[in-house]
């Protein structure tokens, strides 16, 4: 199949790779490989059909890149060379307001980043120097998280710290899942029949890594992840907002701060609070079951949830809608329901039967009449990826200069 778009998202343990066709439009295939680097490391091809494979137990990002591209090129869906590799990049940085064509001050200027997002960026590169060595020809874009934040005004992205940080060393709030919630401004855009610079949401993205924006008039205005992929809601293993007193307190405990810092990142959010699990589907289950554990997360999570929607409206007074995406805030109709249970005060009325009906294949509203209006909307990351990627290799290779690409500008 010609003229192709291979979307990559490197992960630390992890690598997911997406094939599009020559409008990046349509999906061909998808792969996710797990477990990088440690036993049972699995490749899984989930689409157009799927199959199961086994890793070497050290299998790297390489190894499964390699097979990856090996089965994709067996089974036909890739003939040739991509017309265009579209990579996730987390972390940006002020540098980049837009996705880039990837050149070699590019990629310095993710390294730059690198300690703003260590669990990331450095996977990013390996994504992106592999694809370089597997297919030299092809024209590489970086799409990253926080591009899509950098209309933040002054008053939102600025930490209360003094202000020599924030012009120094570049200490502010980024922001992170911009493809996500782009994604789901089009959508809402789109099912109301607006265009985006006339269209208001709250986008509340709930996974594993959780997050969630004001979208005011096509922009964001506001969003609750930080200097780093840390802070904010509870997530799957981080701890989001804490007090930054805390790292004072166990360090007088013999408790150094990178132990901390591993910690809130790896032990912390829905797997710390319910000393279980960080799948929002094994949580519910066992709550269910009258775990205590499991309820107390769930609840964490809901609660500190709600109040972060709260807090958006600050941002953006009257949204077009408040939107639920992401594995769980598509899926689990409990989390949904916990957490408008505290926001009816402020106009969020839930249709129970809506909400139960309602999940990945099936979105839709799920709001009371006259209620705020509510949405669950299926994300779609890698949709945006590819038509970035198929945008810039058709239109900007041979038109825009290297130092407006490498500004992303």
């Amino acid at each position: 199949m010609a003229d192709t778009y291979l979307v990559v998202n490197c992960g630390s343990s992890s690598v997911k790779l997406a094939l599009y066709d020559d409008q990046a439009s349509t999906l061909i295939a998808t792969a996710l490989a797990e477990n990088l680097g440690f036993d049972k490391a699995r490749l899984r091809i989930a689409f157009p059909r799927e199959s199961t494979e086994d890793l070497a137990v050290d299998a790297g990002h390489q190894q499964a890149i390699e097979t990856c591209i090996s089965r994709f090129r067996e089974s036909g869906w890739l003939e040739g060379d991509p017309a265009g590799i579209g990579h996730r990049v987390v972390h940006g940085g002020e540098r980049f307001r837009a996705s880039v064509l990837i050149e070699p001050t590019v990629v310095r200027a993710i390294e730059e980043c690198a300690a703003l997002a260590p669990l990331h960026n450095p996977a990013n590169l390996t994504g992106i120097h592999q694809l370089s060595r597997i297919f030299p020809r092809t024209p590489q874009v970086a799409v990253f998280d926080t591009a899509f934040h950098q209309s933040l005004p002054e008053h939102a992205f600025l930490y209360a710290l003094p202000y020599r940080l924030y012009q120094d060393e570049g200490v502010r709030r980024y922001g992170f899942h911009g493809t996500s919630h782009r994604y789901i401004l089009q959508q809402l855009a789109a099912d109301l029949d607006k265009p985006e610079s006339e269209t208001s949401l709250i986008s509340a993205h709930l996974g594993n890594g959780c997050s969630i924006c004001a979208i005011r008039d096509g922009q964001s205005v506001d969003t609750s992840m930080g200097l780093t992929p840390l802070e904010g809601l509870v997530m799957g293993t981080r701890s989001g907002d804490i007090d930054p007193g805390l790292f004072d307190f166990l360090a007088a405990k013999g408790i150094e701060a990178r132990e901390t810092h591993r910690m809130l990142n790896r032990e912390s959010g829905l797997l710390g609070i319910s000393g279980h699990t960080n799948d929002m589907r094994e949580l519910t289950r066992l709550d269910e079951q009258g775990d205590q554990g499991a309820s107390r997360a769930i609840e964490v999570f809901c609660f500190r949830l709600a109040r972060y929607i709260g807090a958006m409206l600050a941002s953006v007074n009257c949204p077009d809608a408040l939107v639920f995406t992401g594995g769980i805030g598509e899926n689990s109709a409990i989390v949904r329901a916990r957490t408008l249970s505290h926001l009816q005060g402020l106009g969020f009325d839930l249709d129970a039967q809506a909400n139960n009906t309602h999940g990945r294949d099936s979105a839709g509203e799920i709001q009371l009449s006259g209620s705020r209006m509510i949405k669950v909307i299926r994300t779609n990351e890698e949709l945006v990826i590819a038509r970035d990627t198929h945008h810039l290799t058709v239109n900007e290779t041979s038109s825009v200069s290297p130092a407006t690409r490498a500004h992303g500008r």
